[in-house]
This record gives C-alpha cells, sequence and structure tokens, in this order.
C-alpha cells in the first residue's frame, strides 16, 4: 500500500522539480488537444445543423490527407494540389448530400447515423483503391526540429500545429458558423433550403478534415490510423456534449493534456500506453455521472 502511495506522490514531486520539463508535456498536450477540438467541431457542427453523428468524419480526415498526398506524389505543386483537395471535399459535401441525405430526410437519427457508417466504410476502402494502402510522407515545410525559450524544449512542427488549429477553432467558433448549426430552423422559415444548409456544414466539416490530415499527417505520415487518431475526438464530445461549442474546445484541451500528463507522469506506474485509453476512461466516467458533458442541456423526461 505504501509502494501505490508512494508511486502517486512521485509524479508531483517530479512536476515540482522539473517544471521545464512539465512545460514541454503541457504544450504537447495542448498542441494534440486544439487537433482534438478541431475533429469535434466538425462533429458539433453537422450533427447541430441536420441531426447526424458524423460517423465517418474520422475517416474524411484520412481521405483528405490520402487526397493531398496522393496528387503531390503525382507531381502537383503544392498549393494546386491544396486548391484541388478543398475541391475534392466540398464536391464530397454536395454527392454526400444529394445521395446520402436528401433521400433519409425525414427518417429516424439512427437511420442516418447507420448511412455515416457505410460512408465511412465506403470512403476508406475508396481511399484505398484510389491511392493505396502504404504509410505516405506528408512534408509541409517545418523540419520535426525543437528549439529550447527559457529553458523549455518546443517542437516546430506541434507548435505551427498549434497555431493553426487554435486560428481554426476560433474561426469555427465563430458566430457565423455556429449560426448556421444553431439557427437552421430560423434559415428553413426564411426560405434556405435544408440542402444548402446541409453542404455547408458538410463542406465546413471537410475543411476540417483537411487540416487535421495535413497536421497529423506530417507528424505521424499518412496512413489508415489516421481515422482512429480523429476518432479520439468521440470522447471529446462526451465531456464537452454534443450540441456545445465550447465544450468542444474545452474537451478536447481536458483529453489533450489529461493524457500527456498521464502517459508521462503515472504511465511507468502500470507499464505505459495509458494514453491509448484515458480519453475513453475519463468519458466513461462522464457518462456515468454527466452523461451530458460539461456544457451539455441536462436531459429531464416526465414519466
Amino acid at each position: 500500500m505504501t509502494e501505490v502511495l508512494l508511486g502517486l506522490v512521485t509524479p508531483f514531486r517530479d512536476i515540482v522539480t522539473a517544471p521545464a520539463f512539465f512545460v514541454e508535456v503541457l504544450i504537447g498536450g495542448i498542441a494534440a488537444g486544439l487537433m482534438y477540438s478541431l475533429v469535434a467541431l466538425g462533429f458539433v457542427l453537422i450533427f447541430k445543423a441536420s441531426g447526424v453523428f458524423n460517423f465517418a468524419q474520422g475517416v474524411m480526415v484520412l481521405f483528405a490527407a490520402l487526397t493531398l498526398v496522393g496528387l503531390m506524389d503525382r507531381g502537383v505543386p503544392v498549393a494546386i494540389a491544396l486548391a484541388l483537395t478543398i475541391g475534392v471535399m466540398v464536391a464530397l459535401a454536395f454527392a454526400i448530400e444529394r445521395v446520402v441525405l436528401r433521400p433519409l430526410v425525414n427518417q429516424a437519427a439512427i437511420i442516418l447515423f447507420m448511412a455515416t457508417i457505410g460512408l465511412n466504410f465506403f470512403l476508406e476502402g475508396f481511399g484505398e483503391m484510389v491511392w493505396g494502402s502504404n504509410v505516405k510522407r506528408l512534408d509541409v515545410g517545418l523540419p520535426d526540429t525543437s528549439f529550447k525559450v527559457a529553458g523549455v524544449l518546443v517542437n516546430r512542427l506541434e507548435m505551427a500545429a498549434a497555431l493553426t488549429a487554435g486560428i481554426l477553432v476560433a474561426v469555427l467558433a465563430g458566430r457565423a458558423l455556429r449560426a448556421v448549426a444553431d439557427d437552421h430552423e430560423a434559415a428553413l422559415s426564411i426560405g434556405i433550403p435544408l440542402k444548402t444548409i446541409w453542404v455547408v456544414v458538410w463542406s465546413v466539416a471537410g475543411l476540417v478534415a483537411i487540416a487535421a490530415g495535413i497536421m497529423w499527417g506530417a507528424k505521424s505520415g499518412v496512413q489508415f490510423s489516421l481515422s482512429l487518431i480523429a476518432l479520439k475526438s468521440l470522447p471529446v464530445l462526451i465531456l464537452g456534449g454534443f450540441t456545445s461549442v465550447p465544450g468542444a474546445i474545452a474537451g478536447g484541451l481536458i483529453i489533450g493534456v489529461g493524457e500527456k500528463v498521464a502517459e508521462v507522469y503515472w504511465g511507468p506506474l502500470v507499464g505505459g500506453a495509458i494514453e491509448n485509453w484515458f480519453a475513453y476512461a475519463l468519458a466513461l466516467v462522464f457518462l456515468l455521472f454527466r452523461p451530458q458533458g460539461l456544457f451539455g442541456e441536462k436531459i429531464i423526461e416526465r414519466v
């Protein structure tokens, strides 16, 4: 028992004795958390605007990254490849609205959810067929090197990813896009077609997927595990609330920082790999005690 207590206390002692290293861990956690928040916002906007939980958001990140790096590998300049990838993701939004969503208008939510699961497997298989399944290197022009600031080691690639994600999160959390999601019924009442709203939010989700795919792909290579990394945003939604934009941001930061701190300071006590399951364990606790999330509205049903 004494050894267990000592093990739990040791990380706090390490934080005090090595504060610079703790700041480095925090920076890494914030960078990861902002990227989780970015993908989570794609989930939130689609869910609020169309009532669809888009299970395919993770594979959209993979598909966008595969398209970009596939075009670059074929000799297309970076700027043109990025523009073409944006066009592909917007075209995908139009196709999803026309082929998947429009025929299912007024159907039960579970049917729409199952449709996005089908879309998930289709995009994964289609991406593999077109671009191949090998791990691809994505060079965004930033070396994966580090520099010191006040004794704190900062990774250039992580810092660039964090700044990019932070800017995009701020833009997506802005009033214009929130209005598209929050007030779609008002938009319908003044004559804006439902298909237009759906195309807009799915296009935004596609742009989010491009940004997330670039950042994760540059760090770990473009590979099919990217879709699983993006699904780490599901615990973020559980923490923050499925309909809350601020919740997606807060949840992402909590998950990102929490998993990095747990992995570095408590990982050795349990043999490591805490980072792989920390988010899901924390989400389970929230489901037990606060299922609506930090910013979600509590559902009260009369019996």
